[in-house]
């Protein structure tokens, strides 16, 4: 065997362990949501729907997971928008400013969510505002905007802005040039942002914590209630839907920015 075939051999090898070890944790969360045991137990001693069946008769749990989706639709309206506008405003200003929006834009990721959870518990009491959904949302755009700007940043960098400077000198104004222009160029990106932000808002934790109150509580808050009450397998049923929720997404944004090469593929 030749020496580069062994080496390509033990890279895929090495891969694939990776990959497992990481995958393991998410194989063991979906299997223990189909036990028919009140307990987490794995592997189960046997398999049933009862807790799937228990998941959409339970009105807090079904009430949890409509809050997440609710937060995650208000994170990805707000974080898609403040990226794709901080990134297009970067792209037209090549000064100072612009080379100091990225280094800002990155602040809230290095920010531990504790103190952030904390901090923004403060704020809001402070400002009065007492309107928990936006509590949350805020507090996850946080997160999510930078994920926005940097895929939209990326994007940006490869359009042809000759383009846009050719809609600006036939007469079109500032909206309509992005609009008819840069917007149909860039539309996969903005997709695959918005969907980034709504997987970061879903999955978040510790500042939705701080945040929320009863009716307000999102899927994760709730599972971390429960599971210090007892190891109950709905933690893992709702878990269940969270990754195949965001794994969804992820293929959403596979075929978005792969839509050419599938429209090759499919003729």
């Amino acid at each position: 065997m030749h020496r580069e075939t062994v080496e390509n051999a033990l890279f895929r090898a090495g891969y694939l362990a990776i990959l497992a070890f990481m995958l393991l944790p998410l194989v063991v969360v979906v299997t223990t949501s189909f036990s028919e045991s009140g307990q987490l137990v794995f592997p189960p001693e046997s398999y049933s729907l009862v807790h799937y069946r228990e998941f959409f008769d339970e009105a807090l749990w079904l009430a949890a997971f409509d809050n997440s989706i609710v937060v995650g639709a208000g994170t990805t309206i707000i974080a898609t928008t403040l990226g794709v506008m901080a990134a297009f405003g970067q792209e037209l200003d090549d000064g100072g400013a612009g080379r100091l929006l990225a280094p800002l834009v990155l602040v809230p990721l290095l920010i531990p969510p504790v103190i952030l959870g904390i901090t923004l518990l403060v704020y809001f009491n402070k400002t009065g505002l007492d309107a928990s959904y936006l509590r949350i949302v805020l507090a996850h755009t946080l997160w999510a905007t930078p994920l926005v700007y940097f895929v939209m940043q990326s994007v940006f960098s490869r359009f042809d802005w000759q383009q846009l400077d050719a809609a600006r000198d036939l007469g079109a104004g500032p909206i309509r040039s992005f609009v008819h222009v840069v917007l149909p160029n860039v539309k996969h990106g903005i997709f695959v942002g918005g969907l980034l932000a709504f997987i970061v808002s879903l999955q978040e934790f510790v500042m939705a914590l701080f945040l929320s109150n009863h009716s307000s509580q999102t899927i994760p808050v709730l599972a971390w209630s429960e599971l210090r009450q007892s190891l109950d397998p709905m933690v893992s049923v709702v878990s269940t839907f969270l990754i195949l929720i965001s794994l969804l997404a992820i293929l959403l944004a596979v075929l978005a920015t792969n839509l050419d090469w599938l429209s090759r593929q499919l003729s």
